[in-house]
């Protein structure tokens, strides 16, 4: 079978689901296409799920990690840092030594660096703010200071704070220093993209280093994409050079040369490297744990300026694009309703690109901060699973309707089995024993001559209703009505060990039941013709079961002897006075002692005697056993066999069968069978 009639009766299945199970299926999808999209950060910035945002922080920060590149140390940029040592040497934790930090300028002034930053906020007054503020304005080296307000950086700065900062930038305005913004990103409390841009705010640092060293950051100048972090080559050589204060600031005479040979062109920034001062959480922080110094962020963001590494951003319509084929596949692949040994592959194919697409297009200098990566799987499952309960829902409801019409012909635990198991019902058959029970209504042919056509199909389905009933609570399977006749079997399709004893209450029981009905329509119309007796007859034997037909139109049913002669006992029941006729074949099958026995008759259009037996509950033991040995003598002593008859006959002068066997028995052959004529 194709796909595509794999899909077309997945959506046949859909449809029978109901308008309201469509309805929430709907809504679901909705649910799942939102996940799909959404599932890092909603429009307004709020995260839908921890769940799902956690996890998709985890997953980008994985593949940022292993897809960034390996480098050699960034001989570009110096680093000169406050370390703890420099504290504990210059007996001063907070805030930073300032008249250290205007020595180190001046030296610094005199090395030929291309720009110089100074990621220190200036934020309360210091005795040695006045050397600080004269040496900055006599720098002839570009100069980017550290500057924030309370706006953008409400938890590290007050009011005050920043009132002191802006006073301090006005005293060095109009020299080679300029204000920097030091604002990084922490968004989900790691910093992995650049800084919005805050109109009113200064440019960052690094944006205001390389335009003070005349480099061109147009490209850059609205980024605001990931921040595309390098990994060292090797454990021993960390990305940028780093150099203490403390040299710089008081710097032996003899290693002055040195240090300037480490300064000359390049991009010095000023800050502190502190156990616990301006750590920042990066993208590789949940990976190998560090937490380098916000000093070392804005390093990066100028490497990655230098390099142009500007990662191309996914428009907003292919995140859109995405959610709808995420959602869509799903749907799709719940409709195909393949076995799981051929959707797995599929699926696990559908999941490993979810996963590798993300991976892909970061190896492929993407931005895919924000890609809904985790969101796609998520959202999969749930529209998966949503199309699969509604087609569960429909195939629930297909098969209760497949197992309550099938109930109208078979049991329901028969009719079950079949729907479990469709090769039961394979074109084609198969040798089987079962009972057949074959049932009649004496004189119906008749009377549906004498009253309206509207009233036989009234009368008709009424009295096949009843039977059928009576058939199927017995675990029967109904093979066909033939006008007023109902042809039934045990043992097939499947078999069950009190077969027989089904068959022969049911028997017993289609029969009372037609009495009943006989009442039934004696009280409903009066001017009605009497309705006859319902004659039954059962028998066991081999048939052919199976289903026989052709392509467009099939049958289950049973073919053979079996049928034949159950129908031809029926048949018998007239000339016999009986109503209920069995085999000796289906009477000792049926594991019941309430049979007597009837004689031996030949039965017309077959050369075989048969032994007949007829249902007789609370019909006196020892008459049961003087009719067996009437059965057993006829052929050796007639005459025998017709005096234990008649006494029997004697004592039930009301029943017309055991009168009629009197009589057959004086008309036996040599061989003690009566032939039915």
């Amino acid at each position: 079978m194709t796909a595509f009639r794999w899909f077309r009766r997945g959506w046949r299945t859909m449809r029978a689901a109901g308008r309201l199970q469509l309805a929430a299926t709907v809504l679901v999808l909705a649910g799942a296409l939102f996940i799909a999209r959404f599932s890092w950060v909603l429009p307004d910035g709020t995260v839908p799920t921890p769940l799902t945002s956690e996890a998709e922080r985890a997953f980008y920060d994985l593949r940022a990690y292993y897809a960034a590149d390996l480098v050699e140390q960034d001989s570009r940029i110096v680093l000169v840092a406050y370390t703890d040592q420099t504290l504990i040497n210059a007996r001063k934790r907070s805030p930073l030594d300032r008249g250290m930090l205007a020595r180190t300028l001046r030296n610094l002034d005199a090395m030929g660096a291309k720009a110089i930053g100074i990621d220190i906020l200036f934020d309360q007054p210091q005795d040695e703010d006045a050397e600080l503020v004269a040496t900055l304005k006599a720098m002839k080296t570009p100069v980017a200071v550290a500057y924030a307000n309370v706006a953008t950086n409400e938890d590290d700065v007050v009011y005050e704070q920043q009132q002191y900062l802006d006073a301090f930038q006005a005293e060095i305005a109009g020299s080679r220093a300029k204000s920097a913004s030091i604002r990084l990103d922490n968004t989900f409390g790691a910093t992995r993209v650049w800084p919005t841009i805050v109109p009113g705010l200064p440019p960052l640092l690094g944006r205001v280093m390389l335009a003070d060293a005349g480099v061109s950051t147009a490209r850059f100048e609205g980024y605001e994409g990931a921040l595309d972090y390098r990994r060292p080559r090797y454990v021993d050589a960390p990305l940028f050079a780093s150099l203490q204060i403390d040299l710089l600031a008081d710097p032996d005479p003899e290693v002055l040369p040195l240090l300037a040979d480490q300064i000359r062109g390049k991009y010095v920034l000023i800050g502190g490297d502190i156990v616990d001062y301006d750590r920042v959480e990066t993208t590789f922080t949940s990976i190998n744990g560090e937490l380098p110094p916000g000093l070392a962020v804005h390093a990066e963001t100028i490497a990655q300026m230098l390099d142009g590494r500007m990662l191309a951003p996914i428009p907003q319509w292919v995140l859109w694009a995405m959610a709808v084929l995420v959602v869509l596949s799903a749907a799709l692949t719940a409709l195909l309703e393949w076995p799981v040994r051929r959707v797995a592959p599929f699926v696990v194919a559908l999941f490993a690109g979810f996963i590798g697409i993300p991976v892909w297009l970061q190896l492929r200098d993407v931005d895919t901060y924000g890609l809904p990566a985790v969101g796609w799987l998520v959202g999969w499952i749930i529209a998966f699973a949503a199309v699969t309960a509604a087609a569960r829902a429909a195939g629930s409801a297909q098969r209760n309707f497949a197992t309550g019409a099938l109930g109208k012909y078979i049991p329901r635990d028969i009719a079950q089995a079949i729907i479990d198991k469709p090769e039961l019902l394979a074109l084609g058959g198969e040798k089987r024993a079962i009972f057949v029970l074959f049932s009649d209504l004496e004189g119906f042919t008749a009377m549906s001559h004498a009253i309206p056509p509207e009233m036989v199909a009234k009368l008709l389905n009424r009295y096949l209703d009843m039977l059928s009933r009576v058939v199927l609570e017995h675990g029967g399977v109904i093979d066909k009505f033939v006008g007023d006749a109902v042809v039934a079997f045990w043992g097939a399709p499947i078999s069950r060990p009190d077969d027989g004893e089904r068959a022969a209450r049911a028997g017993y029981a289609v029969w009372q039941a037609g009495e009943a009905f006989r009442r039934e329509v004696a009280a409903m119309d009066a001017s009605l013709p009497p309705i006859g007796r319902t004659r039954v007859g059962l028998h066991h034997g081999e048939a052919v079961i199976g289903n026989f037909g052709g392509a467009n139109r099939i049958q289950y049913t049973a073919l053979g002897d079996a049928m034949n002669t159950a129908a031809r006992l029926e048949a018998a029941n007239k000339p016999l006075g009986s109503s209920v006729i069995a085999s000796r074949e289906f009477a000792e099958a049926s594991g019941l002692d309430w049979w007597r026995a009837m004689g031996r008759v030949r039965l017309r259009g077959r050369a075989q005697a048969v032994d007949l037996f007829e249902p007789a509950p609370g019909f006196p033991a020892d008459d049961r056993a003087a009719l067996e040995q009437a059965a057993a003598r006829a052929a050796v002593h007639p005459a025998e066999a017709i005096a234990l008859a008649q006494a029997v006959a004697g004592r039930h002068p009301q029943d017309s069968a055991l009168e009629c066997l009197v009589q057959r028995l004086r008309q036996i052959d040599e061989e003690g069978t009566y032939v039915l004529s």
